[in-house]
């Protein structure tokens, strides 16, 4: 059995060790694998005949002849040759068949026949087929409606409405304007706090300290959430605290040295700055209102805000600086500053916290600075700083969008909004004559009313976004402002009062 199996092998092996018979090879030659292509292309393209996505028209569905006599029936030839051959109906009827036409279109030359006409329609794809195309056109379909231009809103010049306010004082350490979220203006003017109502347009003189005649008003300030509690600091170094619809005075608030410049809420604790120098923290609620007290600047205290959170308070002052202060630091009566921020050359009295990004704080310098800073509260690192070229007054944030509204002294006395984070100017709003010292934006965020130092104030409709619905108690309707014309001979008559101009 093995000499059977060896004679195979070498049978075998002598047979492929001969030249006789053709080499075979496991790589097809070159034209082997062209004739597969071939015919592997032939067969791909019959199977997908019926998926193409477009349909490109051939001649062979094109009539020549017709279409050349349907060309020439358009110079007027066709209809004459018809005329004079075709007089019996049998004549049109056969040279209508012969054409392949109707006998309306042989007769009536405002209707030819269509001349370049298809007679195979395009294939209609298989079920399910996609083309590979459709996600490219599509996609460059929705990136066009994605970067639409965004339209810019209009933005008055002028002020909506101007009132006169005689006797409003020109100083720069005091804040004297407020716009409760009960939408009622307060105005102090001299010795009288005056309240305007913005949804009626009444106006009522809420109190005076005409009693003294030393003594003036030197700021004021709404309790937050729309109460009706108006704090009133004066001259005479306290702080009155007010009822304003009831129309009396709750309680007074002792504890400075010097007058009462700037205020600010934090829900029931109200915190006060001082010519003294300092700053207290009272809690209205109870009998030993002054929980807390901080003694780290070294002259008049102009400017205070609570961040919306009421985590940190800010203070500004005439000795250049900026302190930031933390909720639990404020109620002791020895409080240490968190961040004592020095980057200011000038009183810093524009303070304005961001509705947008938390302990982001704006700040605004005097004469000599002209900068206005933006801060870190929590880390006190200064993010940036913009040189307006005049004296910063005060910095109002818009609750719609990232832009900021600052007011101005000498020598524009210019309202400039700006766009955050860039800085870059939208726009100049002119119309005071002299340094625009207050701000205060109305409860809806649509308008803004500035108070000067030409003893006037101005309505501007800077932050109002179009198609936004107002409420019902928004400064913006002109018929709230209207109504304050019926009230003006009777303010006049008091004295220093409001009045339309």
């Amino acid at each position: 059995m093995s000499m059977m199996n060896l004679s195979l092998d070498v049978a075998e092996f002598e047979n492929m060790m001969s030249l006789d018979n053709p080499i075979q090879s496991s790589t097809a030659t070159r034209w082997e694998r062209k004739a597969r292509q071939q015919i592997n292309g032939q067969a791909s393209l019959s199977s997908s005949q019926s998926q193409c996505d477009r349909y490109i028209p051939h001649r062979g569905g094109m009539d020549f002849d017709l279409s050349n006599r349907s060309l020439m029936g358009s110079n007027g030839q066709l209809s004459e040759d018809l005329d004079m051959s075709c007089a019996s109906e049998h004549a049109k009827l056969l040279l209508a068949n012969t054409l392949d036409m109707s006998t309306s279109s042989l007769t009536d030359a405002s209707k030819p026949a269509r001349v370049l006409a298809f007679k195979n329609k395009a294939p209609a794809p298989a079920d399910g087929y996609q083309s590979s195309v459709r996600v490219l056109y599509s996609a460059q379909g929705a990136a066009k409606k994605e970067t639409a231009v965004k339209t810019m809103r209009h933005i008055p010049t002028a002020p909506v409405r101007v009132l006169d306010a005689p006797d409003m004082l020109d100083d720069y350490y005091l804040n004297l304007l407020s716009w409760g979220g009960n939408n009622m203006l307060a105005v102090a003017l001299a010795q009288t706090v005056y309240l305007w109502n913005a949804a009626t347009g009444d106006i009522q003189e809420l109190m005076n300290v005409e009693s003294n005649a030393n003594d003036y008003i030197s700021s004021v300030s709404w309790i937050q959430q729309g109460g009706s509690h108006l704090a009133i600091g004066t001259n005479d170094n306290v702080v009155q605290l007010w009822d304003a619809q009831a129309g009396r005075q709750v309680r007074t608030l002792r504890g400075h040295t010097g007058r009462v410049g700037a205020l600010a809420w934090n829900q029931h604790m109200l915190s006060s700055g001082s010519k003294d120098t300092t700053v207290l923290n009272h809690d209205v609620r109870i009998q030993n209102h002054v929980v807390g007290r901080m003694t780290h600047h070294t002259q008049e205290v102009c400017g205070l805000a609570w961040s919306p959170d009421g985590s940190y308070l800010a203070s500004g002052a005439n000795d250049n600086t900026l302190c930031i202060m933390d909720q639990a630091s404020m109620l002791t009566m020895d409080a240490k500053p968190k961040h004592v921020l020095t980057e200011h050359t000038a009183a810093v009295k524009a303070l304005a916290w961001s509705p947008h990004e938390r302990n982001l704080l704006a700040t605004g310098g005097g004469t000599t600075d002209r900068c206005i800073k933006f801060w870190n509260a929590s880390t006190g690192a200064m993010l940036n700083s913009i040189d307006t070229g005049s004296q910063v007054c005060a910095l109002q944030w818009s609750p719609f969008e990232k832009e900021i509204l600052s007011s101005h002294g000498y020598a524009e006395n210019q309202l400039s909004l700006w766009k955050y984070p860039t800085m870059a100017r939208v726009k100049d709003l002119k119309g005071h004559s002299s340094r625009v010292l207050h701000m205060v934006t109305s409860p809806d965020g649509s308008m803004v009313c500035t108070g000067a130092a030409d003893e006037t104030l101005r309505f501007w409709n800077v932050f109002g976004v179009e198609g936004k619905k107002k409420t019902v108690g928004s400064v913006a309707g002109e018929s709230a402002l209207s109504n304050l014309a019926s009230n003006g001979k009777a303010l006049k008559s008091q004295g220093s009062a409001l009045r339309i101009r």
